[in-house]
């Protein structure tokens, strides 16, 4: 069965949305300047708001980050109780060593340029991910951004992958597509933010549908 993530999450009522529809992890943002992100205050009342409305267990939680110092990122870690750091910047694999939680790292690809050397770069970026111990997350690249567009890239880079590596697949997906996404390159999980989104605000209903369409995947 293909795992699931709802990123981007604003509140507690989201949160408990995607925990009912069996969402495997929850992201919360910490990239500064970017549109969803929240500061460790603010998730750290999320979580807790949480925690009280559906008690322990349930789904991973997720914070992301980029560039950031790792002082700031176990302390965000610690004070929300997270599972996984997503990293979404230019971290190097010594910086994973560091980090207090297990790590998910971004790897972009391109959506310009030779397709080959685009599948060989791809793979030897994820090849090196997975032997720092770490989980890949395939997202587009987008100068001047770092992930959250919700524009997707060649599912065929992904697909050109080994079918015994796992990764999360993530950019553009929504509802609609998702199905021929998880048969068209087999991921561990998927992962969506904007997709599951109405006028910037995870939507309910979007959200139930996201999940309907990987769980009978």
């Amino acid at each position: 069965m293909t795992l699931f993530k709802i990123c981007g999450l604003l509140d507690v009522d989201s949160a408990v949305i995607a925990r009912e529809c069996a969402a495997s992890f929850l992201g919360f943002v910490f990239v500064p300047g970017v549109r969803r992100e929240l500061s460790v205050e603010q998730v750290a009342r999320i979580v807790s708001d949480y925690r009280r409305l559906c008690g322990s267990g349930g789904p991973f939680l997720v914070g992301l980050f980029a560039n950031q110092s790792t002082e700031f990122v176990n302390s965000a870690i610690e004070g929300c109780g997270l599972d996984f750091a997503q990293l979404c910047g230019d971290e190097p694999a010594d910086y994973y060593e560091k980090i207090s939680a297990r790590v998910i790292k971004q790897v972009k690809i391109p959506i310009e340029g030779d397709f080959q050397n685009t599948v060989s770069d791809t793979v030897r970026k994820v090849d090196s991910v997975l032997d720092s111990g770490s989980i890949p997350l395939l997202d587009r690249l987008d100068r001047g951004h770092l992930g959250g567009t919700g524009k997707s890239f060649d599912w065929n880079v992904a697909a050109s992958l080994p079918n015994d590596w796992e990764f999360i697949l993530a950019g553009g997906l929504n509802p609609i597509n998702v199905s021929d996404a998880i048969a068209s390159t087999r991921p561990w999980a998927v992962d969506v933010s904007t997709g599951v989104e109405t006028l910037g605000l995870k939507d309910p209903s979007k959200i139930k549908a996201f999940s309907e369409a990987v769980l009978t995947s």
